[in-house]
C-alpha cells in the first residue's frame, strides 16, 4: 500500500503522515495513522472511519470521529487537534461530546419549558397560547435545531414573516423563544439569548395600544335593560349585570365561587390566584349586587360556582358574555365596561384617583408610592360602588 498501515501497534509517526489520496486509496483492512493519535480504521467489511487514540486524565482512550465518507482528512485532523487541546487542559472530550449530543432540539426544549411553567400560568388558555404559537411559527423553521445552535438568523427567519403583519403575535413569539433560550443558558447549553440580540434587525412597531371598545357610561343602564329583556339564559344575564356593577374582569366573575362570597357583610373576596396582579382583592357589593347573588343562588346547579355554564361544575365560557353583547347589537368589549365605570368615576364623582383605581384592582406602578399605599381603601370604595349601582338604576 502507498499509505502508512500498521495493525494493532502504535507507531511513532510524524504529524500529517496521511494525504487525501492515501486516504482514498486505503482499502486493505487495518489502521492508517496520522498525527495527534488520529488514524483511519478500515474494517474487513469495507467500512472506513476515523478514530483517535488520546490520553484523558491519565487514561488511554479511543474515540470515534465519524465516517471517512462524511468527514474529510482535514476535518478529522482539526477535530483530533481540538480534542487533544481539551485533554491537555484536563478536560474530557468524550464526555464533552456526549453532553453535546444530549442537548435538546429547540422543540424539545420548548416543550420542556412549557411543562415546567404549566402549573404557574393563570389559566389553560395562556398555557396553550405559549405552545401553540411556537408550534405554528417556530417549530417548522427551527424546531429540529439544537437549542444550543439556534442563532440570531434562525430567530429572524421565524419572526420576519409576521413582524409587521402580526405584530402582537410576533412580539409574543419572540418573548417565548427568549424564555426557551434563557432556560438553555441556565442549563449551560449556550451563553446568550439570540431573541434579545435582534432588535436592530427588525423594524420598530408602533406601540400605540388599541383600547378596548367601551360603551359611554350614560348608555350602560340602557345596555343592562336590553340584556334583561333578551332571551339569554338567566345566569348569563345575572353574570353580565354583576360584572358591570362590580367593575370586575370577565374571568373573575365567571370563576366566582360561593365560598368567596360573604352575603351578610356584602363582600366578595377574590383570591390572589385568580387575580391578574396575584393579590387578593376585596370587592364591596352594592345592594343590587347582593340581590343578583340571591337570584343566582336560586338557580345554582349545586356546585360552588356562582355562575355555572351549561355543564354542571363548569363556569360560563369566556365567549358567552362577548357573544351576548354582539348579538344584542353592541359593538363593545365586555372588558370595556371597566372603562365605562372609570370614566363615570372620573367625570361624575369626587372620588380620588386612587379609590377608582383600587376599585379596578389596578396596581400602583410607582414603587415608592406603592410602598406607602398599604390600605385597599375599602370603605371609600364601598360608597363608590353603591353610587355606581344607583347611577345605573
Amino acid at each position: 500500500m502507498g499509505g502508512q498501515m500498521v495493525r494493532n501497534v502504535t507507531p511513532r509517526k510524524p504529524e500529517k503522515a496521511l494525504t487525501a489520496q492515501r486516504v482514498k486509496n486505503a482499502t486493505e483492512p487495518g489502521k492508517y495513522f496520522d498525527g495527534n493519535g488520529l488514524y483511519l480504521l478500515v474494517k474487513p467489511n469495507g467500512s472506513r472511519s476515523w478514530v483517535q487514540r488520546i490520553v484523558i486524565r491519565g487514561k488511554r482512550r479511543e474515540m470515534g470521529l465519524g465516517s471517512a465518507s462524511l468527514v474529510t482528512l482535514a476535518e478529522a485532523r482539526e477535530a483530533a487537534l481540538q480534542n487533544r487541546k481539551v485533554a491537555r487542559a484536563g478536560g474530557d472530550p468524550i464526555q464533552k461530546r456526549q453532553e453535546a449530543l444530549a442537548v435538546l432540539t429547540f422543540e424539545e426544549a420548548a416543550r420542556k419549558v412549557y411543562e415546567m411553567h404549566l402549573p404557574t400560568w393563570r389559566n389553560a388558555k395562556h398555557a396553550s397560547q405559549f405552545i401553540n404559537t411556537l408550534q405554528t411559527y417556530a417549530f417548522p423553521k427551527i424546531g429540529a435545531v439544537k437549542v444550543g445552535d439556534v442563532n440570531t438568523n434562525d430567530v429572524l427567519r421565524v419572526l420576519t414573516p409576521i413582524w409587521t403583519t402580526k405584530p402582537e403575535t410576533a412580539r409574543r413569539v419572540r418573548q417565548r423563544i427568549g424564555m426557551v433560550m434563557k432556560w438553555a443558558v441556565a442549563k449551560g447549553w449556550r451563553q446568550d439569548n439570540p431573541a434579545e440580540a435582534i432588535s436592530q434587525a427588525l423594524p420598530k412597531h408602533e406601540r400605540t395600544k388599541a383600547h378596548r371598545k367601551a360603551l359611554p357610561y350614560p348608555e350602560v343602564s340602557g345596555f343592562i335593560e336590553t340584556v334583561k329583556a333578551s332571551k339569554a339564559g338567566a345566569l348569563t344575564k345575572l353574570a353580565m349585570e354583576f360584572l358591570i356593577l362590580t367593575a370586575a374582569r370577565s374571568g373573575e366573575v365567571r370563576g366566582a365561587t360561593w365560598s368567596e362570597m360573604d352575603m351578610d357583610a356584602a363582600i366578595w373576596t377574590v383570591p390572589a390566584s385568580r387575580m391578574k396582579a396575584k393579590r387578593e382583592h376585596r370587592v364591596p357589593l352594592s345592594p343590587r349586587a347582593v340581590a343578583i347573588l340571591s337570584a343566582a343562588r336560586d338557580l345554582s346547579d349545586g356546585s360552588d360556582l356562582v355562575f355555572p355554564g351549561a355543564k354542571r361544575g363548569r363556569p360560563l365560557s369566556d365567549m358567552t358574555l362577548s357573544k351576548l353583547t354582539r348579538e344584542l347589537g353592541f359593538d363593545v368589549d365586555v372588558h370595556g365596561f371597566r372603562t365605562s365605570f372609570r370614566m363615570w368615576a372620573q367625570e361624575q364623582t369626587d372620588a380620588p384617583r386612587e379609590v377608582a383605581e383600587a376599585a379596578l384592582a389596578h396596581t400602583i406602578r410607582n414603587q415608592a408610592e406603592a410602598a406607602y399605599a398599604r390600605s385597599d381603601l375599602f370603605e371609600r370604595r364601598r360608597q363608590l360602588m353603591r353610587s355606581w349601582s344607583e347611577y345605573l338604576d
